[in-house]
């Protein structure tokens, strides 16, 4: 998987957003399958449209460092998954809540590129990472 810092780096140097819908479709072919078990209702983000599967690990450490996985049925929503996963896994949860997710979604142009029903879903999956973050911590 790609960090985010690679991944800023390509977007600005795509001019186009048809080349960056592609850059987000082969960035989601790469992230691995989750599992058929792991796509179930508890792992499910709710206010996508898509479906969207989200699931956290800790690696058990003090304080812990959680890695997201994740999955989508649609295309552009799996590469907006695979930004989300590169922007939060490998952080505390501290790191995760301080981290201003929004701020480099318009960075990306992704505020203004994104159909209302998307930027709604990325929103719902950011608010996931954020409760799964405070759930380790506690």
């Amino acid at each position: 998987m790609q960090s985010i810092d690679e991944i800023t780096s390509d977007f600005e140097l795509l001019d186009d957003w048809e080349d960056r819908y592609r850059y987000l479709i082969e960035l989601g072919r790469a992230l691995p399958p989750l599992a058929p078990e792991e796509m179930s209702e508890a792992t499910k983000v709710r206010g996508c449209v898509s479906q969207v599967w989200l699931v956290s690990e800790s690696d058990g450490a003090h304080p812990p460092h959680l890695s997201f996985r994740g999955d989508s049925d649609a295309h552009i929503v799996k590469g907006l998954v695979a930004v989300a996963l590169a922007l939060f896994s490998g952080r505390t949860p501290a790191e995760i809540e301080a981290t201003d997710a929004e701020a480099l979604f318009a960075q990306l142009g992704l505020q203004e590129h994104l159909t209302p029903q998307r930027s709604n879903g990325l929103r719902s999956m950011v608010a996931r990472i954020k409760t799964d973050a405070r759930a380790a911590a506690a």
